[in-house]
């Protein structure tokens, strides 16, 4: 299978749960809930992305014949040492290209697998960590997971709807939009209302990391 990647980076990771591990920062091309073109947007199932995913063009990116390039391209990027290795694939939308034959290679060079998903398609065996962020409109057929990651706030959804799904964390992380700070203040209220959820900030962004 020939992999197209976006960028591929060592940073830190900026959400969830990990927030601030070291990672290789693995995007893939491509998504099936909105194109990548702003004249889409309005009409896409997802319109608040903040991600570009469309080409091979950003840093690192490319496309990879097999497994075994790809994952040689994350190990090189990790650099010295096979400790606490952590990859973080996300998109775009992951599960459109990953597979078993990826996980098997990036786990033969000791990575641990992080996933991150919007949950329209069944995750593949073999991964070590997957978030899971639903999107309103949208059928979430993965609804098992390490952290669900819900943007806030999105009309037509009812975060109690989730709170019976089998995950480990509950995260709520407010939308990265035009009026932030009504977001960051819906998010909180959120939170404390609803304690089964915690607050998940985009920490890279408050670092200027990638």
């Amino acid at each position: 299978m020939t992999y197209a990647v976006k960028e591929c980076f060592l940073t830190l990771q900026g959400e969830g749960v990990q927030s601030g591990s070291r990672a290789v920062f693995l995007r893939f091309a491509g998504c099936n809930l909105w194109s990548g073109r702003e004249q889409d947007r309005a009409t896409a199932q997802c319109t608040f992305c903040d991600t570009d995913f469309v080409g091979t063009d950003g840093e690192g990116g490319g496309k990879f014949a097999d497994a075994d390039g790809l994952a040689d391209q994350v190990a090189t990027l990790w650099g010295e040492g096979r400790e606490k290795r952590l990859v973080v694939i996300t998109g775009g939308e992951p599960m459109l290209q990953l597979d078993a034959a990826l996980i098997d290679a990036l786990h033969a060079r000791a990575f641990r697998v992080a996933v991150e998903s919007n949950g329209t398609l069944p995750a593949v065996e073999g991964i070590d960590w997957l978030c899971i962020s639903p999107k309103a409109g949208t059928e979430v057929v993965q609804r098992s997971g390490d952290e669900l990651k819900l943007v806030w706030p999105q009309n037509g959804v009812d975060p109690a709807a989730f709170e019976n799904w089998d995950f480990a964390n509950f995260l709520i992380q407010p939308m990265d939009c035009g009026d932030r700070e009504a977001a960051l203040d819906a998010a909180i209220r959120l939170v404390m209302e609803r304690p089964k959820w915690r607050l998940s900030l985009q920490t890279h962004k408050l670092l200027g990391l990638p």
